[in-house]
C-alpha cells in the first residue's frame, strides 16, 4: 500500500483517486471546492464529476494542500495546465524526500511555452523524479472498466517503474518510456487537433476528412516534438498516436465538441460557458502557435485553429484554406 496524494477532483483526477484506491492504496484527493470536498468524504459522490461513480472510503478529500502532500509516495498531478505554476509552487515545500511527481496535465503554459516538467523543475528546488503520464484515456471509461493503455515517461527509470506497478490495475496498464518531451508534447497538442477535427465533423464532413486531419496533425506534432528534443517513436506510440486518435474521434472529447460546435457556425465564448471542465486545447492552440513561430516551424493546422479561435475566421474558411494549401511530397517535414 502506497500513499497517494492527488491534486485535481475533476474527471481524471477523481477516475485516479478511485483507481489507486481500487488498487490498496491511501489515497488523498485536494479540490478547491469546499462543497466537493465535502460531498467526497460524506457521500462518496463527487458532485460536480463523475457524479454516478461510488468513490472508495480509502480516498479522502480536503481543501488543505500540505495535508494532501504530507508524506505521499506519490504526487499526481492533474488540475488544468493554467494553474500549475501556482499549484506546484503550492505543492513543492510539502513533498517528502522520496516523493514523486506525477502529472496527467495536458497543456502548455501560454506566458512561457513551458511544459509541466519544466514548470515543475523551475519550481521546486529539491529534485524529485517528474513523470508524465499520457496517452488514450477517457476518465468514464477507465472508472467503467473498460481495458485502457497509458505511459508513464520519465528520464528516470525506477520512478517510472514505480508508478507502473503502482498505478496498474486490472483494465489499466501501464507502459514506462523515456521520453518525457515527447510524452508532454504528444498530450498537449492533440486537444488542438481535436478541435480542428471537431470542426470537420461540425461542418458535416465525414471520415475522409477526420482521417487526413489526424494524419497531418501526427506530422506538425511529430516535427515540433522533434524540434523540442522529443523521439518520434514516442510520437508513433500510445502518448502520441493513441492519444490522438482517441481525443480526436471520441465523443467523451471536450475538444473535440468545442471544434464541432464552431464547425456549427457558434462562437467560442458561447461553447465554453457551457463546459463544466477546462478543454485545454484552446489555451494550447496559442502556446503551440507561439513555439512554432519561435522555431521557425510549419504548424498550418494549429495556425488555422488560433485563427478561428482568436482571430474570427469562420471554420469553413479554415478548413477550405487546409486543402488549398501548395501542393507538395507527404513528409513529416512538411
Amino acid at each position: 500500500m502506497k500513499r497517494i496524494a492527488i491534486i485535481g477532483a475533476g474527471s481524471w483526477g477523481t477516475a485516479l483517486a478511485v483507481i489507486a484506491a481500487r488498487a490498496g492504496h491511501e489515497v488523498r484527493l485536494w479540490s478547491r471546492d469546499s462543497d466537493l470536498v465535502t460531498s467526497i468524504n460524506h457521500r462518496r459522490l463527487n458532485s460536480r464529476y463523475l457524479t454516478s461513480v461510488k468513490v472508495p472510503t480509502s480516498v479522502t478529500a480536503t481543501n488543505d494542500i500540505a495535508a494532501v502532500v504530507d508524506q505521499a509516495d506519490h504526487v499526481l498531478f492533474a488540475a488544468p495546465s493554467h494553474a500549475a505554476r501556482e499549484l506546484l509552487t503550492a505543492v513543492a515545500p510539502h513533498l517528502a524526500d522520496s516523493a514523486i511527481v506525477v502529472s496527467v496535465a495536458k497543456g502548455i503554459e501560454i506566458e512561457t511555452g513551458k511544459r509541466i516538467s519544466e514548470i515543475f523543475k523551475e519550481v521546486a528546488a529539491a529534485t524529485h523524479p517528474f513523470v508524465c503520464l499520457s496517452g488514450p484515456s477517457f476518465a468514464r471509461e477507465v472508472i467503467d472498466g473498460h481495458p485502457t493503455a497509458i505511459v508513464a515517461a520519465s528520464k528516470d527509470t525506477a520512478a517510472a517503474r514505480a508508478v507502473q506497478n503502482d498505478l496498474s490495475f486490472e483494465n489499466l496498464r501501464i507502459y514506462t518510456n523515456p521520453d518525457v518531451i515527447g510524452a508532454e508534447i504528444g498530450g498537449s497538442v492533440k486537444n488542438v487537433m481535436a478541435i480542428a477535427a471537431g470542426m470537420a465533423a461540425g461542418l458535416g464532413f465525414g471520415t475522409n476528412s477526420v482521417a487526413a486531419l489526424i494524419t497531418r496533425g501526427l506530422a506538425e506534432i511529430t516535427r515540433l516534438a522533434r524540434r523540442e528534443g522529443g523521439q518520434v517513436e514516442t510520437l508513433m506510440g500510445l502518448a502520441g498516436l493513441g492519444d490522438l486518435v482517441l481525443t480526436c474521434t471520441g465523443t467523451l472529447s471536450r475538444n473535440r465538441f468545442v471544434g464541432q460546435e464552431l464547425g456549427k457556425g457558434r462562437r467560442i465564448e458561447e461553447i465554453t460557458a457551457e463546459l463544466t471542465e477546462v478543454a485545454e486545447g484552446i489555451n494550447t492552440a496559442r502556446a503551440v502557435k507561439q513555439l512554432a513561430d519561435r522555431a521557425s516551424l510549419e504548424m498550418p493546422i494549429v495556425n488555422e485553429v488560433n485563427a478561428v479561435l482568436y482571430e474570427g475566421k469562420s471554420a469553413r474558411d479554415a478548413v477550405s484554406d487546409l486543402m488549398s494549401r501548395p501542393l507538395r511530397e507527404e513528409s513529416s517535414h512538411g
